[in-house]
């Protein structure tokens, strides 16, 4: 007797949860866990990177990371206006602008200020907080831009001619009705933006740092090297990272929800 889609459902999720149990305890079995422990979870042997990899670190890593969005978000507001402006050349620069370092990859830009700049102009020599913040500020920008202007475009253009409308200045009505209303909309996305920021700043041990210039990928790659305790560095760097992303993410979920139930 032929079986009933109900039944035939149910016979599915059955052999699935078979061969998910099958594959558990097959990798249960053959993972050798002691190589595994001293290869990732060897924390005894890293004692010497705390409190460092906290206090100088996370510190850093953060403080890098607000100062690039802060700058990239700056920059991306210019470029959503300019994108948006009715002056021909205004769109060109802006959209010229955004293509080539949406194009080109984020650690070519960190060289270029990194190393590039101090080549080609002799005697000059940024600190290192200000070229990630150029650097890393630059890229983000880019993105920044496109969703702003997204943003822009979802206001009513009902709101920036009614505040016209009661002479208000056209500046002025941008700044105070038009762009708080798009901030509003892209929040989510400039939440998710941050945490690709916040990623994006393990590029930052290319350019060779001091102790007190540390972020936490150099903390990580660097005690590979000095513990001898297998990868377990780049796993608590990891964590550390987490720590800053997985509270951003849930965030942009609850803004999202937020702006799903505004629409409705």
């Amino acid at each position: 007797m032929a079986m009933t889609a109900r039944q035939r459902a149910r016979t599915s999720l059955y052999v699935q949860l078979g061969l998910f149990v099958v594959a558990v305890v097959a990798l249960v079995i053959t993972i050798d866990w002691a190589t595994i422990r001293s290869a990732f979870f060897n924390f005894e042997a890293i004692g010497g990177m705390f409190p460092t990899i906290i206090l100088v670190g996370l510190k850093n890593t953060i403080f890098y990371t607000i100062i690039s969005f802060a700058f990239g978000l700056a920059l991306g507001l210019l470029l959503a206006l300019m994108k948006m402006a009715t002056f021909a050349p205004y769109r060109w620069i802006a959209t010229g602008y955004i293509e080539f370092f949406r194009g080109i990859p984020a650690l070519l830009v960190f060289i270029t200020f990194g190393f590039g700049i101090p080549t080609a102009f002799p005697g000059v020599v940024w600190p290192t907080w200000l070229v990630v913040m150029v650097a890393l500020g630059l890229v983000a920008a880019a993105y920044i831009a496109e969703t702003l202007r997204a943003g822009l475009q979802a206001v009513p253009r009902g709101q920036y001619e009614a505040a016209r409308s009661l002479g208000m200045p056209g500046w002025r009505a941008m700044l105070t009705i038009v762009i708080p209303q798009a901030f509003r909309i892209v929040m989510p996305p400039l939440t998710n933006e941050f945490i690709l920021v916040t990623k994006d700043t393990s590029l930052i041990f290319v350019l060779g740092l001091a102790m007190g210039d540390y972020e936490l990928t150099k903390f990580g790659r660097d005690g590979i090297l000095q513990y001898g305790a297998g990868i377990t560095p780049l796993v608590v760097a990891g964590a550390m990272y987490l720590i800053i992303t997985l509270p951003l993410g849930q965030l942009a979920r609850k803004l999202e929800s937020r702006s799903a139930r505004t629409k409705r």
